[in-house]
């Protein structure tokens, strides 16, 4: 059987939650804001937003209005 395709904005959480695993963003790091994700990891804003989304249900990033994404757990937690 053939394995179904993941959504890009899947994909990007995967990406970022696997920084978070390997310490690259630590707990208490931002994530760049959306406009920088964008370019950064070749996807539209949608992408990146759907994506912070993600993060947030999943419990490893937390988004404070008018300040930014924060790293609040690890994949392990």
């Amino acid at each position: 059987m053939t394995e179904l395709p993941r959504y890009e904005y899947v994909k990007l959480a995967d990406a970022i939650a696997a920084e978070i695993a390997s310490g690259k963003l630590p707990r208490g790091a931002a994530l760049p804001g959306e406009r920088a994700m964008t370019e950064l990891y070749g996807v539209s804003i949608g992408t990146v937003r759907r994506a912070v989304v993600e993060l947030r249900r999943r419990g490893l990033v937390a988004t404070l209005p008018a300040k930014g994404t924060y790293v609040i757990g690890t994949p392990a937690d």
